[in-house]
Formats: C-alpha cells, structure tokens, sequence
C-alpha cells in the first residue's frame, strides 16, 4: 500500500514548441500541471478565447452528428458494450486520420444540414394538413376562394355556424335585410359544425349585406394561398391537388435525407475521433491559456510521480529543447495524491477515493482495506453459489473487455475478489443455494431430511443452527478490524517521527480496551452467553485487571495533554476514557455480519421450502418445471437485494468504524493532463 511520491516540475521551453510539448504531455497522461499560476510582470498568460470557441463549436457539430446518426442509424451493439473502453489507437494512425478532418468535418456539415432540412419538412407538416383541411369543405367551388366578385356584383364567400338551408339562410336575410331578393345564397357544403356559403350581391347593396353576415357570424373563407405557376389563384380542388402533390414531394424528400444520412453512417468513426482530436485540442489550449508565457519561452510548471520521471525526463529532452527540473516539493506545497497497489489492493482505491484520499502523513489503506473488504462482503452475502455467480461474471467481462477503463475494470476487479470471499464463506457455512441440495434430495429423492443435509454439510458449522457462535465470531472479527486501525495509526505516528502520540493514542488504547476484553473472557457470565467454551483463569483476570488500569491511566493523562492547564487536562482526559462506550459501540455494530449473512440463508431457504412444497406435490414433471421457476426468481432477487445490502454494509464498516480509529482524508487527487476523451485513446511509448 502506498501514497506514490511526487516529484515538482519545472519545465522552461521555446514558446514555438509549446503546443508539440503540451501534445506529448497530454498523450502520456503523468502530469498534473498548474493552471492557476499568478502572472509575475515578465511572463503573462494570453487569451485564447477565440481558439477555444471554435474547438467548442466544432465539438458541438461533431455530437450532433452523432446524435442524429446513433437517432436515424443506430450502431449494433451488445449489451455489454458499455464496458469495452475506449479505442486504442496508435499516434501515427491517428495522424493519418487527422489529414482527412477537412473531409471529416464536410461530412459532419452535410448530416447536419440534411437532419436541419428534415425537421423543417416536418415542421410543415402540420400546416399543410391545416390548409388541406380547411380547404375539404370547398372542394367541388368552382371559383378560388379569394373571389370578390364582378365589376358590378360583390361576393362574399365563408361559414355560417351550424348545419343551415338555404331557405333557412333567406328566411333570416328577409328579417336583417331589406334587399334581401336582391342576394344570391349558393351553398357549397354543410356539415353539423358549419354550412359553407357563398353570397352574391350588386356593388350598392355590398355594404350593408356586409353588416348583416357579420350579425349572423358568418366567417370569412381561409385565403386561397395556393397558386399557378403564372401566380393565378387556383379553386379549392386544384390547390388540394397542389397541396397532395407537395406533401408526396417533401415526404420522399425526408425519405431521400433518411437514406442520404443513413449512407453516411459509416463515417461514425471517423467523426468520433475528429470529436475527441477538438476536444484535446481544446484542453491543451485551456492549459495554454493558463500557463505563464512571454514572445519566446514558455514556463510549466506542475506534478509528476516520482517513478515516472527518469521517462519522461529522458523522453522530453529527446523531442525538445528545453530546461526541466524535478525536485521535492516544499513542505507546505498542496501535493496531489495519487495511489498505487498490487492488483489484490488496487480494486478499492475507488472506495478509498469516495470517501477521501489519504491527507498529508497518512498512508495508503488500500491493503488492509482490501482484506477486510472482500471478507466482510463475503460475510454478508454467505453464499458459496452466489459467489460464484458474481466471480464468474466479473471474470468472463473482464477478459472479454482488455479495453475497459480503468475505474471500471477496478470495480469488476473488486467484486470478482468479493464473489471469491463469498465461495469461500459459504462453503465454509454449508450455504450453495441456501439448502437446496438438501431440498432438491427431499423433494425429488424422497430422503429424510438429516441424511439430506448430510449431502453438503458446512465446513466449520452453520450459522442458523448456531447463530450464537456466529454471533461471537462477527464480534471477534471486528475486534480484530478495530484494532488494526489502531495499529495503522502507531505506525503513521511512528512514521512521522511521533512515537509518543503512538503510545498515547495507540498502545494506551490496545492496553485499555484490550485488557477490558480479556476481563471480560474471564467472567463466566459472559463466555457463556458468547457460546465459548472457555473461561480464562484467575492469573489472566489480575494480568488484565492492570493492563486496563495501565491504559485507562494512560489514556486519563494523555488524551488531554494539548491543555497546559492540569484540570481541563484531566477533564479531557476522563471524557476521553469515555470513548471506551464508542468501542463498545462499534463492536455491536458489527453484529451486521451475523445479520445479512442469515438474511441470505434464511431467504434462500424460505425459497427453497416455497419451491419443494410446489414441486413435490405435482407430477414430478410439472414439479420440476416449477420448482425451476420459483427457485430462479427466488434466488434472483434474494442475490440482488443482498448482494446490495453486502456492498452498502462493507462500505459503512470502513467509513465509520475503521477510518473513524486512524484516518481523516482530505488528499487533493491527482489530477492527470491527458486525453478526456470520449471515443479514443492515443497510445504512445516512450
């Protein structure tokens, strides 16, 4: 387990090769560069808004480019893709790419404008439909619907509301109307809504008829908008032949693009890594803009662990010219951490790292972590089929995808190792499946029940035959966990050069809770309801008896001793002595093993007994069918729910109780200047 050294940079280079500089930078990914550096009179940052903008713009083209082709022509892919990473590709391949990103980024055009030229299509659809509908009612006029008459006659063409008659529609002219023998009503359609209707009049009597159809709320026809190809109105029946033919039109149209768009998917790939050449290039000038520069030399300055600069200084010298320094920081320099295991440790940095990376002086956890990890998740999930399952999937996807990510490779590193813990836990409690070998002997086999568990009895003992003893274990177990946080604290004191804070926050506390515990063993009250079959004797109960006077003592005097003043020193002391109720405490939480461990089994068997009380009832192959059944969702859903329990519970074991006996966090994570990209992976060795 280790908190990897680093090493400060100082590179001092000619500004003409800054940009080929950072390139290889952010290629390799082992350095954190400082992008924050205040400007110092001589060397200034410049602006490079204008440049990063059109790298965002291009960016931006590029997804939506994706977007439309993953909408029009999704790619194939399997369920599982998610998980193969990145696209490694080597730099010259990718430099070959990049002299087509005029092409590229042509053909990024055209899919955009094409999809831009759909959706207008689209977006006329319903206007189209509007003015052919509106047009239905008209269909058999013989004269455009903007007809306003003669050079002597007026006419007004619209609705009126309702299904109306002509003699209907005279007989309330004669009422509103004078010269009403003086109109002509031709009805051209009728309908329960509205009747259309023409009305025609002499040029004298246009007016007042005008007033009249407003008082009977008649609406004016929609404006005959369609017209030919000389600009000549057309009749409603000419401009719906018009409009269908336009409608045909756009719709092969959109056909045309869909295929257009569909013929270039095979560009994909090509614009996935011109997307992700503007997004580096797009970093790198975040860091250009950042770093301070004058007309000739450009200084960078940042972070690089310890074992990757004999590399990276070797290779820098070789592909420029330049002057690199790489020292220790200073004592008060905020130095990023960045951790490095063994692949048994490494799975649960990201566990670490969720709950904070180690601060200054503290050491990596990573190794004792990991130990307790797998073994509580194991505890927890206690079955050895289970386990298999888990370990077997995580195994088959990752030698299936070399590619994945790192973090995510790590957490299917982490639960392969826990569905190993579990195999092994459950094996050792006799759990696979729950019972069901048992239960499939009885049902099927017709064996009596204690010849049937005899089948694949427990290694060491059951659980649920004697949760008790389980109990003790899980207590014995967090003892061991609390006490090897302790342990990790002495060393980090002795580490640091503070051997006595290691004996007054360390060994004290060992003395103290550890000689409560032997007492504790050497009452017979208490062994017995711990199930042991021992009680120490007489000599161990004196030896204890002042092993914990000794660390109570100890513990008194010292875990106030930051106060000069002797009585809030005692007062602090004795209020620290009190934490003794915090281990008491923590001990019973780890009652939490016993529980979702003979949750698990519980579950699984009440499934089992489910599926053996339906199966041996029936014909036995109607009852194999359906024990099949109700065991499957049985133990699907009992492996999930506790398997996610296993995970929450493991997690809250190392946050809470562990780290609350040594660790504080607060680490700033290294953070690498590489490639963020979303598609590819430039690979380059140095």
């Amino acid at each position: 387990m280790a908190v990897m050294p680093m090493k400060r940079m100082t590179l001092i280079a000619m500004r003409r090769d800054r940009k080929q500089l950072l390139q290889f930078l952010q290629r390799q990914g082992t350095t954190e560069i400082d992008t924050d550096v205040p400007d110092d009179g001589i060397y200034k940052k410049i602006d490079v808004s204008s440049q990063k903008q059109i790298f965002l713009k291009n960016i931006k083209q590029a997804e939506d480019a994706l977007e439309i082709l993953a909408k029009i022509a999704p790619e194939k892919k399997s369920l599982l893709s998610s998980f193969e990473g990145r696209e490694v590709i080597s730099l010259e391949d990718f430099e070959k790419n990049l002299d087509r990103r005029n092409d590229i980024m042509a053909v990024i055009s055209k899919i955009n404008a094409l999809y831009k030229e759909n959706l207008e299509l689209i977006a006329q659809v319903p206007k189209d439909e509007m003015d052919r509908e509106a047009l239905v009612p008209w269909e058999g006029f013989d004269l455009p619907l903007d007809f306003s008459g003669t050079e002597k006659t007026k006419a007004f063409i619209g609705t009126l509301p309702g299904d109306v008659s002509a003699e209907d529609i005279y007989l309330t002219l004669g009422m509103l109307f004078k010269e009403s023998d003086k109109v002509d009503v031709e009805i051209i359609s009728r309908s329960q809504q509205y009747t259309a209707v023409m009305f025609v009049t002499g040029n004298d009597n246009a007016e007042e008829l005008k007033d009249v159809l407003h008082r009977m709320n008649f609406t004016k026809a929609p404006a005959n908008a369609v017209t030919d190809s000389d600009g000549t109105s057309l009749t409603p029946a000419k401009a719906i032949e018009r409009i269908d033919a336009e409608t045909a039109r756009k719709t092969a149209r959109r056909k045309q693009i869909i295929s257009e768009i569909t013929d270039l998917a095979d560009s994909r790939h090509d614009i996935e890594l011109i997307r992700d050449y503007f997004q580096m290039r797009k970093d790198k000038y975040d860091v250009i803009g950042s770093i301070n520069q004058s007309s000739h030399v450009v200084i960078i300055t940042g972070y690089v662990a310890a074992e990757d600069v004999p590399k990276l200084e070797a290779a820098l010298n070789e592909r420029f010219e330049l002057a690199c320094d790489f020292s220790d920081p200073p004592e008060d320099a905020d130095v990023p951490v960045k951790l490095k295991n063994n692949a048994f440790a490494a799975p649960v940095e990201g566990v670490i790292a969720s709950y904070s990376l180690p601060g200054k002086g503290e050491v990596d956890p990573s190794m004792a972590v990991s130990l307790f990890y797998y073994f509580f998740f194991g505890l927890m999930l206690s079955d050895a089929a289970y386990g298999i399952i888990i370990a077997l999937a995580c195994g088959l996807i990752l030698k299936k995808f070399k590619n994945m990510e790192p973090g995510t490779r790590k957490t299917f590193q982490m639960f392969f190792f826990c569905g190993v813990a579990t195999t092994i836990v459950g094996f050792i409690f006799g759990s696979f499946f729950g019972d069901v070998v048992s239960s499939v002997a009885q049902t099927f086999g017709h064996m009596p029940k204690a010849a049937a568990d005899k089948l694949l009895p427990p290694i060491w003992f059951n659980p649920l035959s004697d949760p008790i003893k389980m109990l003790t274990f899980c207590f014995a177990v967090g003892l061991i966990h609390l006490f090897t946080g302790l342990g990790i604290l002495m060393y980090q004191d002795i580490k640091n050069g503070h051997v006595l804070d290691a004996i007054y926050d360390g060994l004290f506390w060992y003395m103290f809770v550890g000689g409560c515990v032997l007492l504790l063993l050497c009452l017979p009250m208490i062994t017995g309801m711990l199930g042991l079959s021992f009680t120490l004797g007489s000599t161990v109960k004196t030896v204890s008896i002042w092993i914990t006077l000794i660390g109570f003592v100890g513990v008194v005097l010292f875990s106030g001793r930051e106060s000069r003043n002797w009585g809030k020193r005692l007062a602090k002391g004795l209020y620290g002595a009190y934490g003794i109720t915090g281990y008491l405490s923590d001990v019973l939480s780890y009652s939490r093993l016993l529980a979702l461990g003979l949750a698990t089994s519980v579950i699984s068997s009440v499934f089992n007994t489910m599926a053996g009380m339906v199966g041996g009832a029936l014909p036995i192959a109607i009852g194999v069918v359906l024990y099949a059944v109700i065991f499957i969702i049985g133990h699907i859903l009992n492996m999930a729910i506790n398997a996610l329990g296993a995970y929450v519970h493991t997690n809250r074991l190392q946050y809470v109780e562990f780290f609350g006996k040594f660790y504080n966090g607060g680490g700033r994570p290294f953070e690498a200047f590489d490639q963020k990209t979303k598609y590819i992976r430039i690979k380059e060795d140095i």
